[in-house]
C-alpha cells in the first residue's frame, strides 16, 4: 500500500468534515471509480464515475463523496 501523505483538514461544501468514528479532523484524499456492471461489461471502466475519498489520518475510516 502506499504511504499516505498529504493529510490535513477538509471542507466540504463550506463545512470543516470531521470523522463520523473518531471525530478527528485531519484526511487524506484519494479518488476511486464508481464501477458499474454495464460499463465493465463493455470494457468500458475508464468511463464511469469518479467518486473522492477522504480517509481519517486517525482511525481509517473512508468518507465517500460524488462530486456534484
Amino acid at each position: 500500500m502506499k504511504e499516505k501523505t498529504g493529510a490535513s483538514p477538509r471542507i466540504i461544501k463550506g463545512r470543516k468534515l470531521k470523522c463520523t468514528i473518531c471525530e478527528n479532523d485531519t484526511f487524506w484524499m484519494r479518488k476511486t471509480l464508481m464501477n458499474t456492471k454495464g460499463m465493465t461489461f463493455f470494457k468500458l471502466d475508464w468511463a464511469n464515475r469518479e467518486a473522492e475519498n477522504y480517509i481519517c489520518d486517525s482511525c481509517g475510516y473512508v468518507h465517500w463523496f460524488l462530486p456534484t
